[in-house]
């Protein structure tokens, strides 16, 4: 990637991320899922893929405050509870406390292991490392079958290999991991191992990045930097991002310009800054940069995605303009992409 691929992004304030919003989405139990608004809709409970995503964005706080870090500890505690005996995860609970479902090895047990592993590695709480160490160790014995869960789970493991090289459990799953995520084909035109580009796209090429890294294998280092570089380039419109939809994006079919969701920027964001730090190549920020400015209005609606007021992310760009609800994915995927500033 150099600078002429994406030119550097126009200058903003970037504000810093705020968790007030994520603290009112969130009870004694768990995070809430959907918002009207800011008003959290206790009646859709709560979910373990969000509740990850709250742990990984806590834990990368290396000063947290004490807000903070209370948000983190009623995460691990929602995601300790969720997981069984064998290391699988129930994903939804509802404001009965009552699970909806059975432990299984879905995108939310990926997601738990990239918050176990987050805050197993980066909790400045002795006690909180300690307790997601246990739990992300049960659940890197599984394996799913759904290479994108694989990818989720990778980004944990990613995150306990740069803080214990000598993690065996974490070194297993990351290199079954990015074999289950495959390599792009030989098509200029679509370097991607799938058919089609669904959701949190660019995560599938950070696990392959950090893979690459961690494991010594140029081959994986260089399929996720190709894939990258490929996914920022057909994302980005004129001077601003415009996100694959929700609907997806299929080989050879039209590409829908909407309703474009916030978890794709963030996932381009972490990848980009994972990039930057590996390839020790700074142009790698303008991809990171594009991202921020896509929060601050740089979009397809020239509209900010979030609200200064609450500290809530806005949940996508529909072809009706923005959405105003303030999610739990959306607010999440704010904060960690304002982590990256």
């Amino acid at each position: 990637m150099t600078a002429a691929a994406v030119a550097a992004t126009p200058p903003h304030i970037v504000p810093a991320p705020s968790f007030a919003h994520l603290a009112r989405l969130t009870d004694d139990t768990g995070l809430f899922e959907h918002a009207r608004h800011a008003i959290p809709r206790r009646e859709h409970g709560y979910c373990t893929d969000d509740v990850a995503r709250g742990l990984v964005v806590t834990s990368r706080e290396a000063d947290p405050s004490r807000q903070v870090l209370r948000l983190a500890e009623r995460y691990l505690a929602f995601l300790t509870h969720a997981q069984d005996a064998q290391g699988a995860f129930h994903n939804r609970l509802g404001f009965n406390r009552s699970w909806a479902d059975q432990p299984s090895l879905g995108d939310w047990w990926g997601r738990a292991l990239w918050g176990l592993g987050t805050a197993a590695a980066r909790s400045p709480a002795a006690w909180i490392r300690e307790e997601a160490l246990l739990a992300f160790t049960r659940g890197a014995t599984c394996r799913s079958a759904a290479p994108r869960a694989m990818a989720f789970a990778a980004l944990g493991a990613a995150e306990m290999l740069r803080a214990d090289p000598d993690n065996e459990p974490a070194a297993d799953l990351l290199t079954d991991a990015a074999a289950a995520i495959g390599r792009p084909g030989l098509d200029p035109r679509w370097p991607w191992p799938d058919d089609r580009l669904t959701y949190a796209n660019a995560a599938l090429a950070e696990a392959l990045i950090a893979a690459g890294d961690l494991l010594a294998d140029p081959a994986a280092l260089a399929a996720g930097l190709r894939m990258l570089t490929w996914l920022l380039e057909i994302q980005t419109s004129g001077d601003h991002l415009s996100v694959l939809p929700s609907a997806g994006w299929q080989r050879g079919g039209p590409r829908l310009r909407h309703d474009q969701q916030p978890i794709e920027v963030a996932a381009l964001a972490d990848a980009c800054a994972t990039a930057a730090v590996v390839t020790g190549d700074r142009d790698w920020r303008h991809g990171v940069g594009r991202c921020i400015a896509w929060f601050l209005g740089e979009n397809d609606a020239d509209h900010a995605m979030w609200d200064q007021g609450t500290g809530g992310g806005y949940d996508g760009l529909t072809l009706q303009g923005v959405n105003l609800n303030q999610g739990a994915e959306s607010t999440l995927a704010l904060i960690a992409t304002l982590q990256h500033r």
